[in-house]
């Protein structure tokens, strides 16, 4: 009857080769899900934040593009104008147009990380 082959610490090296194998699963999973969120919300906050900072200027450039427009509706549009938030605070978050162009870049960042370390850790499986 053959033994099983036995390394230097005592255990069966099937075992360490399945925790090995158990380990990188999971740094995959966690890597992998972690660049899908980035990946679906980066462009959206992105495109938020670009749209707010955008809005401002846009409905200014209606209101003084038309003089001879109905006074009652330039009244209108500059109430509208004014009343465009600067930041707004969600459940204790401060957000302003630009963290949001900003935060869309760190996803995208974030997103390119996690497909680097889910491909390393696909490698080492």
């Amino acid at each position: 009857m053959m033994r099983p082959r036995v390394n230097d610490t005592g255990s069966n090296p099937n075992v360490i080769a399945i925790l090995r194998m158990a380990l990188w699963s999971v740094c995959y999973f966690v890597f992998y899900f972690g660049q899908q969120i980035a990946e679906l919300l980066a462009p959206l906050v992105l495109i938020l934040g670009i749209g707010w900072a955008l809005l401002p200027h846009v409905v200014d450039a209606i209101t003084t593009s038309l003089p001879n427009a109905d006074p009652q509706a330039r009244d209108v549009m500059n109430h509208v104008a004014g009343n465009i938030p600067q930041q707004i605070t969600l459940a204790g978050h401060l957000m302003t147009p630009s963290s949001l162009i900003f935060d869309g870049f760190l996803l995208m960042a974030l997103a390119a990380i996690g497909a680097t370390i889910s491909a390393l850790a696909a490698r080492n499986m």
